[in-house]
């Protein structure tokens, strides 16, 4: 599996790079039509993308090397590697979810409308990122055989990219890319209701994902661990309540297409 897109001297292009840069590019542009279509000016969601941007990034990263961080005290020149994966999902998730939620207060903005309106561009996302883990070879699972693989209508090309060290592994990426795929059209499909609540799009994110993650992480071989609990169940579950409280709660609150923004 090459794992270079291409190379120009010393400059490498890596495939994980690229997926993730996708990835961050379509949520931008969904976000970007959702915010228009309900009259949020372009420079709030500039400002508002380019900062939770980075600070999701740099989140994802740190709470990798948290939970890794025997390794890297004694490897700190991978800590910049980030081509060569290490980017934690929940820890991105987390802080950028901080930081729009600090953005929203200081610039007046309901948070869960806000929210609502950028959970389809991030589980598309995420989505597509996953793909950057099958060209680095990780987020796999257990071992299994190229017959089970075949079975499952796999591409070869898909087949041969989970062949690692001469062994077989179970497609978890593939898995996690298709559930994200079918949640990104649940939550288009619950979008178009007229008198949908707010906060219900961000209940119906965190319950889908953290379902499917949970399931999928108990599959792979490679996941953070926290003494002997994988740490993606346990954000999972977390999670999960967190939307659940958002879909049973506060059901006087107003609609989710009554956009306002106070000056």
């Amino acid at each position: 599996m090459n794992r270079v897109v291409f190379s120009i001297g010393p400059i490498r292009i890596y495939w994980y790079s690229v997926f993730i840069l996708l990835g961050i590019l379509l949520a931008i542009t969904l976000i970007y039509r959702e915010m228009k279509k309900n009259n949020i000016q372009k420079d709030i969601l500039i400002d508002m993308s380019f900062y939770a941007i980075i600070i999701g990034l740099l989140g994802a990263r740190i709470y990798y090397i948290l939970f890794n961080l025997s390794y890297y005290l004694q490897h700190p020149i991978e800590i910049i590697q980030i081509y060569n994966g290490g980017l934690a999902i929940h820890g991105g998730l987390i802080f950028g979810s901080l930081y729009v939620i600090y953005f929203c207060k200081k610039h007046q903005l309901n948070i869960l409308k806000t929210l609502d309106m950028i959970v389809v561009g991030v589980i598309i996302a995420q989505a597509v990122g996953r793909w950057g883990n099958f060209f680095n070879q990780e987020a796999y699972g257990p071992l299994t055989t190229y017959e089970y693989l075949k079975n499952i209508h796999l591409p070869k090309w898909i087949i041969e990219g989970m062949k690692i060290s001469g062994e077989y592994y179970t497609p978890t990426f593939l898995y996690e890319s298709l559930w994200n795929i079918l949640g990104f059209i649940v939550l288009i499909l619950v979008r178009k209701i007229k008198k949908i609540k707010v906060g219900v799009l961000s209940g119906i994110y965190l319950i889908w994902y953290s379902t499917g993650r949970f399931f999928i992480e108990g599959l792979r071989t490679d996941s953070l661990m926290l003494a002997n609990i994988k740490v993606a169940q346990l954000i999972s579950i977390f999670f999960i309540i967190i939307g659940l409280i958002l879909l049973i709660t506060d059901k006087k609150r107003d609609f989710y297409h009554d956009i306002e923004r106070k000056n």
